[in-house]
């Protein structure tokens, strides 16, 4: 998967800078603001709330080890392009992976346009579904987007910190824009950031470069 319009690729930088015990002090320094965070809880819900922390709910289940270093509330900035509208568009995103237990991550995001100074336009897209690791070490990832489109992702860790993942299904709704395929590139970067790209086939066009997005963890 290429990325021609963000520096920060997850593919092309290392998770971690410098030795060992500058990133450990890295992350302990990032913890002190996250690690008391965590979603709403309600105390009378009868089942296992979700949960974005590792520290608090149940534990993780061991098919989703793989997925640990995601797990957590992150949130940034991103670009976004259309191949038939001028752009890019600067947006606004938090994204949630938590779990509750089970051998499967929710996953949520969502997003608001921002203008060129950075203040907020309005709400933009979202998307939430789940990412179900597998034994062979693929990962199912089943996604809903707010535009009426559903995909279903295969893919695999390539590292124990960057997941990539590709569409084998597409649907949509009848008013929902024309999209064929997806291909997405997570990664965390920075000491602990967590950084994707996106390349998209829609509207008639070939995949190429539609969404990238840099984000800091809030949770967990």
């Amino acid at each position: 998967m290429t990325d021609s319009h963000h520096a920060d690729s997850p593919g092309e930088q290392q998770p971690v800078r410098g030795t060992g015990d500058a990133a450990i002090a890295a992350a302990a320094a990032r913890a002190e603001s996250t690690r008391d965070r965590n979603l709403p809880q309600f105390e009378d819900l009868p089942i296992p709330g979700d949960t974005a922390n590792l520290r608090l709910g149940p534990n993780l289940h061991d098919a989703c080890l793989a997925l640990l270093p995601l797990i957590g509330v992150w949130r940034g900035e991103g670009e976004i392009v259309y191949p038939t509208i001028d752009g890019p568009f600067r947006f606004g995103q938090q994204v949630t992976f938590a779990h509750d237990g089970r051998p499967f991550v929710h996953y949520e995001a969502r997003s608001w346009l921002l203008d060129e100074d950075g203040a907020v336009i309005r709400p933009a897209a979202r998307e939430t579904g789940f990412w179900r690791p597998q034994a062979d070490d693929t990962i199912e990832v089943l996604l809903t987007h707010s535009s009426g489109v559903v995909e279903i992702f295969y893919g695999r860790p390539r590292t124990q910190t960057s997941w990539e993942l590709g569409t084998d299904i597409v649907m949509r709704t009848a008013t929902a824009k024309e999209v064929t395929a997806a291909q997405r590139l997570y990664g965390l970067v920075n000491d602990g950031d967590l950084a994707y790209v996106e390349e998209r086939a829609m509207e008639g066009q070939p995949l190429q470069p539609h969404v990238s997005a840099h984000l800091r963890r809030v949770v967990g």
